[in-house]
Order: structure tokens, then sequence, then C-alpha cells
């Protein structure tokens, strides 16, 4: 039995997993899904119903993203994405995973939630936004010199927030997060965790990777 993962390409999740994955060199079959057609392999697996899933060699279920990160770099880790202070990084990606995706989800959903405008959503991720800047200041990455488990993490779902209004993200007032998402997105390995694949209910075609 071989490790399999199922994922959805554009998802912010299933993004930072596959890239835990391909930096770690883990070997797994990819089962490319699309949401509105789950496979019932996968919910048999977590019934929650998102991505990522990755099921071990071993049988062993992995439904959360940062457990695939960490489970993939605990066995390899060449570029020492966990060295430094992990209780730190792990602390900023639950303001991102359960604070700022929340604000996120609404700003770019802004009419499934007419309480308030999408401005006002906007509003309260300028907070997080901030945090990342002022740390940006400090070093090139989040946590020093080097990229580590956060910018990793985290850089997915400023992706996506960007995409959201991308005018405004170009002429907003984070100059050192906008300079950090362009190398991340012109990087060689996010170019190459993001390739197109059939979904697997149509091909059933096992697609290694990386």
């Amino acid at each position: 039995m071989t490790n399999t993962l199922y994922s959805f390409r554009r998802c912010p999740y299933a993004i930072r997993a596959r890239l835990a994955l391909a930096v770690s060199s883990q070997s797994v079959f990819l089962r490319e899904i699309i949401l509105k057609n789950k496979p019932p392999e996968m919910l048999a697996l977590s019934s929650k119903g998102t991505v990522p899933v990755l099921q071990l060699s071993d049988g062993t279920v992995l439904d959360e993203s940062l457990d695939i990160m960490v489970w993939a770099l605990v066995e390899h880790d060449p570029k020492g994405w966990l060295q430094g202070n992990l209780i730190e990084m792990l602390n900023l990606i639950d303001e991102n995973d359960f604070e700022f995706k929340e604000w996120l989800d609404k700003y770019k959903y802004a009419d499934r939630f007419p309480e308030y405008s999408a401005l006002y959503y906007r509003e309260q991720t300028e907070d997080f936004l901030m945090q990342l800047e002022n740390r940006l200041g400090n070093n090139p990455y989040l946590f020093g010199q080097h990229i580590s488990l956060a910018d990793m993490a985290i850089l997915p779902f400023i992706r996506q927030f960007s995409g959201v209004d991308k005018e405004w993200f170009e002429q907003s007032p984070y100059p050192l997060v906008k300079a950090w998402l362009a190398e991340f997105l012109n990087s060689q390995l996010f170019t190459s965790v993001m390739n197109k694949y059939p979904t697997w209910l149509e091909s059933e075609q096992p697609i290694s990777f990386p």
C-alpha cells in the first residue's frame, strides 16, 4: 500500500500540504478531486469531507493540513522548515487559521455575509497583515533568515487573499508582504505543486507526486 493524498489544486490547505510533501520528497499517489463531487473513498477515510486527506501506507489517516506538513518534515526536512521556535510558529499559524481565515472567507464571499460590507471584512484582516509586515521588516522571512514552516503554512492564504481584489492588494500599504508573496509565487517549489491534473474520479489513474 502506498501513501495516498486527496487534494484540490487551489485549496490553500491542500497547497501547503503539497509544499511540505514536495520539499521533503515524500512520495504519494495524488488523487485530485473537485469539492462538488467528493469521492466516497475519501469520505470513508475522513467524514469531514475537506482536503487534504493523506492515507499513509500503514493505514494511518491524516486529515489536517498542518499534521500532514509536520509528518512530512519530521520524516525529512532538508530546508530546515522546523528549525527555530516551533511554538511561536504554531501560534502564528493558529492565528492565520482561526482568525485571519475567518475574515478572509467573509471578505471573499461577502455576498454570503450581508451583515457587513466586503470593505469591513477586509479591514478586519489588516491586523494580521500588519503583523506579517512588521515581522518581515526585521527579517526576510517570518522567523528569520530562512523559510520556515510558518511561511509555507501561511503563504497560500495570503495568495488567496491577494486574489480577492488584486487592484487593491497591489496598492495596499504592505510592500514587504507583497514582495514575500511574489517571491513565493515565482518559486520553483510553488510552481511544481500547482500542476494541473485530471480529477481522479474522471481518470482513476494514479498520479505520482511529487
